[in-house]
């Protein structure tokens, strides 16, 4: 028995554990759960969970279906917001095949196979995101426009109503269940705040991610609002994004930093944002899975949706941040276009992959956008050669169906059932009558 797995059993006993909770997500990035009680944990050490991967989202055909699910002893924590006279821990998990082979359906394991690639060559993939998401007043009938919380605006300090304590409350029980907390505030739309989490390894992180929009979804409910991270839910207003800034180490040596570069930026991370940039629209439908995702892209905010790079440059698809020379370790880029509906596992591992192609075969950056790119026409645009992100989901699932890189990073089977899934999503949006349509042409037409 490891120590990871000594700890667990031992942390279990000395705080009175009554419930396990084993945690997973399914290829679309929901989180699946299934308690169990403490005295089944070290069997699930050592022979896992089973359960029906055919009722599971992307998982397994029903010919195929059972799936075991291993839980990882260092993502061990207890839940804050359950009852602590009766403690309810959680742990993430690994899927395997009954053989004990990783199932292929596993985001978890699509991020952790790209995550070995980068470790052959030397790398360790650090991410960093600022997760935007709003609160609204409850509602029953979710076709009518949410009502925010508040009125704030971005970085206002106001009294905002049951807004005022919500970031307080979900950082006390982030840093509770051990994820730092960089930065907090409210962002620039009424109801729409922002949380950033330290960085980590690309795999923590996205354990991290996926805790994060479950907390903030608990202290909600708690006070009586409701919390969503839908990419775009008011029209008038910007929607939500999740800038991830990334980074690669060698060791403890940061391998985007060289101080006698332009920008202080490393051969390695040139190549490794010409590889992102290269690879952009062929992994869009992952990082901005959702129908409405597109609706951010659409104009107002700070939304990218051309594909071009920039040193500070808020309207750009990859900004380079300002750092100090004499703090190589900070070295970054910053992705600006996720949303925080997306699968992080998934999309962590895409953005990798795309990265290290650049590496590989040694891609030239492009020429940095030193203007706003959205204040460009679509002549001067195209001059300069910014070619534009996907403008729906139905143009970036067509690009993603021809991409070998998304192809060979999600496998055959993720990749299969991704693709069908988000086809039959735009199928659906493009049968729905909005109240846009009715409201512009059934008084006309």
């Amino acid at each position: 028995m490891d120590k990871q797995t000594e700890f667990v059993l031992r942390a279990m006993e000395e705080r009175d554990v009554r419930f396990v909770r084993l945690w997973f997500t399914d290829v679309l990035g929901f989180l699946k759960s299934v308690a169990i009680s403490p005295a089944e944990v070290e069997g699930a050490f050592a022979e896992g969970v089973g359960f029906d991967g055919s009722a599971i989202e992307g998982f397994a055909r029903r010919y195929e279906s059972d799936m075991i699910a291993h839980p990882d002893p260092s993502t061990f924590q207890i839940l804050p917001w359950r009852d602590q006279q009766q403690p309810t821990a959680r742990m993430f998990c690994d899927i395997r095949l009954p053989d004990g082979s990783p199932s292929y359906a596993d985001p978890r394991y699509v991020l952790k196979r790209a995550l070995r690639k980068a470790a052959d060559r030397g790398f360790t993939f650090y991410t960093h995101p600022e997760i935007e998401f709003f609160l609204f007043h409850p509602q029953t009938d979710f076709r009518q426009p949410p009502k925010p919380l508040d009125m704030g605006g971005y970085f206002d300090h106001t009294t905002l109503g049951q807004g005022s304590d919500f970031r307080r409350k979900v950082i006390t029980m982030l840093e509770q269940m051990g994820i730092s907390v960089e930065f907090s505030h409210h962002e620039g739309a009424p109801g729409q705040h922002e949380i950033d989490l330290r960085y980590a390894d690309a795999l923590s992180m996205a354990d991290n991610i996926m805790t994060f929009r479950v907390v903030v979804k608990e202290v909600a409910v708690a006070e009586g609002i409701h919390a969503s991270f839908m990419p775009k839910p008011l029209a008038d207003w910007p929607g939500s994004g999740m800038h991830t800034h990334v980074s690669l180490f060698e060791g403890d040596r940061n391998a985007f930093f060289d101080a006698s570069a332009e920008y202080h930026l490393s051969d390695t991370a040139r190549q490794f944002v010409a590889g992102v940039l290269k690879h952009a629209a062929e992994i869009t439908a992952v990082t901005n899975q959702w129908v409405n995702s597109y609706k951010r892209f659409a104009g107002g905010g700070e939304a990218p949706s051309y594909i071009t790079w920039g040193r500070n440059n808020r309207s750009a698809l990859i900004r380079v941040p300002a750092f100090k020379a004499t703090k190589g370790a900070s070295a970054r880029v910053e992705l600006r276009s996720l949303d925080p509906g997306c699968n992080p596992y998934l999309a962590f591992a895409l953005i990798l992959n795309a990265g290290l192609a650049g590496i590989e075969n040694s891609y030239e950056l492009p020429p940095g956008a030193e203007d706003d790119v959205w204040s460009l026409t679509d002549r001067e645009r195209a001059s300069l050669g910014m070619s534009p992100l996907p403008r729906n989901l139905d143009e970036a699932v067509r690009i993603m169906e021809r991409s070998e890189l998304a192809a060979e990073t999600l496998g055959e089977h993720v990749f299969d059932y991704f693709l069908r899934n988000k086809k039959a999503e735009f199928d659906e949006y493009r049968r729905e009558v909005t109240p846009w349509e009715l409201g512009k042409l059934l008084p006309t037409l």
